[in-house]
C-alpha cells in the first residue's frame, strides 16, 4: 500500500489583495468643505500639489483666484477615489 507523503502534492495558494475603497461621494464632501485639506482622503501627492498651487494663486491674484484652486481640489479628489477605485 502506497502513501502519499503531503509535502508531495500540489498545493495552490490564493492571495487576495484588498485594496483601500474610497467613497467618491465622501471625497467629494470633504474636499468641499476642506478644499486641498480634504483631498488628503484622496490623494496625499494631489493635496500637496493643490496646496502650493492654491497658495501661488492666492498670493499673485490677492486671494480672489481661490475658489479657483479649491474647485480643482474637488475634481482631483474625485477623479482620484473614482481611480482607486477602479485598481
Amino acid at each position: 500500500m502506497e502513501q502519499s507523503n503531503p509535502s508531495s502534492q500540489n498545493v495552490t495558494h490564493t492571495i487576495v489583495v484588498a485594496g483601500n475603497k474610497k467613497s467618491v461621494g465622501m471625497a467629494f464632501l470633504l474636499a468641499l468643505l476642506f478644499g486641498p485639506l480634504g483631498l488628503l482622503y484622496a490623494s496625499v501627492q494631489g493635496a500637496i500639489v493643490m496646496f502650493f498651487v492654491g497658495l501661488f494663486v492666492g498670493i499673485i491674484t490677492l486671494g480672489f483666484g481661490l475658489p479657483l484652486a479649491w474647485i480643482g481640489s474637488v475634481i482631483w479628489a474625485v477623479m482620484a477615489a473614482e481611480k482607486t477605485n477602479k485598481k
